[in-house]
């Protein structure tokens, strides 16, 4: 079995999925999924579902999903 979780950009640790958050896209108005990634460091990313070819960004409200 292969691990396709991302390691986190700020410590390397691998991260766990937290889920999907339903969002609105800035740059095309479309609603589309966001995928939810945190570390055991406590970092929280998150990333457009559709688009996994991007960059995770930092979760701008990380409290929320802790």
């Amino acid at each position: 079995m292969t691990n396709d979780a991302p390691a986190c950009p700020d410590c390397s640790q691998p991260m766990e999925f937290g889920g999907l958050l339903l969002s609105k896209r800035e740059d095309d108005g479309r609603r589309t999924c966001r995928s939810l990634w945190r570390c055991a460091g406590r970092h929280v990313w998150w990333g457009w579902a559709d688009r996994p070819e991007e960059p995770l960004e930092a979760c701008p409200v990380p409290e929320l999903f802790r």
